[in-house]
């Protein structure tokens, strides 16, 4: 490892300014996939449905925007990106969207507040199609940094597991302020979220903003993008565009895509629907709504310590194996389990479950998709958009059509979603893992040549995969 990789794996300032590069779309992320469809199904009173289709608009903004911003990204090559960092000035007009729309989102419609709910639904859809844009251009100038940092596999997974950290972090964070909230302003253990919460909502938002704006900030002064070595930027537009023309017709692109749909779906839709079942299903108080889902990310800090503590043995499938048979054991415990007992006790064990199996899930996939982009860095942005694409897509038609039923189902309606739809992209997921074409770490960016020994392996600087 040169002295470069060396500066990167120690030094302490670089990790945590890009660690916290991502906590104001964590938070707005918190907010929107575990209270979106609380707050506009029973604070809002939108049908289940309206609920679902203004999730679904959001989801399918984002879908289309990230490999548009992906590809701009990589493209990008103007005064200000070779002053600045073509990554870190995407990840400014971003966060720039974020805060000029987000709060809108959780409060109601301001001078509208009357009308039918269909025309609320407009008011909304802008919002909410500024703010998606905006968290894509984080998302991926964030993520596409990863690889520009690093070279090495273990130090990218390293950095990965950091990001994920504070990602855990930030959910950590609002579900904690979230529950003072409604503990200090209401009889929260036994009443349920209902319309005269909207105000509660409001503080929130806020508190959540202030804390993001200030992360954005030190990220910006702490993480210096570093010169590009590539040729891609110098090269004609022709060239850059077959560039990504021979990407699209990787094979191993495919394969990797499905293993992060699969986890997002696992992790989005269990964070979007536990809310619903612990009020709708356990018809459990305000309180539960918080505290559960803390739970949640408590199992999700000690996967992401897990992964940055792991030895380069630790390998891709076997850490994915893992967060699988965890999250597998939650779900199938939704479904068989809904006794008193479970109700007060056994929630949060399911719950930590659930955490831990879908970070642990998560984190492998990130550092999958780092692999597949290996040393081009240049095109990562357009492969994190890929990814992100597909996952979008997958979590809003999924959701929209899950809500689509909600309204005229029986209490148990998500306890049998969560445990049949989650469980059954754990599996696909977990499928998709085992019939990789490599096992190690180093493997997958390496020729999948047999006579390369261990120690070659070691010796020879990572490259893409897709270029394999």
């Amino acid at each position: 490892m040169d002295n470069e990789l060396l500066d990167i794996s120690t030094s302490l300032r670089l990790q945590l300014g890009y660690g916290i590069g991502h906590i104001l779309n964590d938070v707005c992320a918190s907010l929107w996939f575990t209270y979106f469809l609380v707050f506009f199904n029973l604070v809002l009173e939108f049908t289940a449905a309206q609920a679902g289709y203004l999730m679904l608009i959001g989801q399918v903004v984002d879908a289309l925007f990230t490999p548009f911003i992906g590809y701009h990204s990589d493209h990008t090559n103007n005064y200000l990106s070779a002053r600045y960092g073509r990554r870190k000035l995407w990840h400014l007009f971003g966060t720039l969207c974020v805060l000029s729309s987000f709060p809108f989102i959780f409060t109601q419609c301001i001078g509208c507040s009357t009308t039918h709910r269909w025309a609320q639904m407009f008011y909304f859809a802008a919002f909410i199609t500024i703010f998606q844009i905006g968290w894509a251009a984080v998302q991926i100038s964030h993520l596409s940094l990863i690889p520009e940092l690093a070279e090495d596999p273990h130090v990218r997974t390293h950095l990965t597991a950091i990001r994920y950290g504070f990602t855990v972090f930030s959910n950590l964070f609002v579900y904690l302020f979230t529950w003072i909230i409604l503990h200090v302003t209401g009889d929260c253990d036994k009443k349920q979220v209902g319309p005269a919460d909207a105000w509660k909502f409001k503080h929130i938002i806020l508190i959540a903003m202030s804390v993001g704006t200030l992360a954005s900030t030190v990220f910006h002064i702490t993480v210096s993008e570093k010169q590009q070595r590539s040729q891609l930027l110098t090269s004609d537009n022709n060239e850059s565009t077959t560039v990504h023309c021979d990407i699209l017709r990787k094979g191993l692109l495919y394969q990797v895509a499905g293993i992060y749909m699969s986890t997002r779906l696992v992790v989005n839709i269990s964070q979007v629907l536990i809310p619903l079942y612990l009020h709708q299903t356990l018809g459990l108080a305000a309180r539960a709504l918080a505290v559960v889902p803390l739970a949640m990310y408590i199992g999700s800090l000690a996967a992401a310590g897990l992964q940055r503590l792991a030895p380069r043995s630790f390998t891709r499938k076997l850490s994915y194996l893992l967060g699988s048979v965890c999250a597998l054991t939650g779900f199938l415990w939704i479904y068989f389990d809904s006794s008193n007992t479970y109700k007060v006790y056994f929630i949060y064990v399911v719950a930590v479950l659930i955490g831990f199996g879908g970070a642990e899930m998560l984190v492998t996939s990130l550092s999958l998709t780092a692999d597949l982009v290996g040393a081009t860095t240049d095109a990562s942005a357009f492969v994190y958009g890929l990814m992100s694409f597909t996952d979008k897509l997958s979590c809003g038609a999924a959701i929209a059509i899950i809500q689509m039923y909600a309204d005229a189902a029986d209490a148990s309606y998500y306890r049998y979603v969560l445990s049949w739809v989650c469980g059954a992209a754990t599996v696909l997921g977990l499928a998709l893992t085992l019939v990789l074409p490599s096992v190690t770490h180093d493997s997958l960016i390496v020729n999948s040549n047999p006579t390369v020994n261990d120690d070659e392996i070691i010796s020879t600087p990572p490259h893409n995969i897709l270029e394999s």
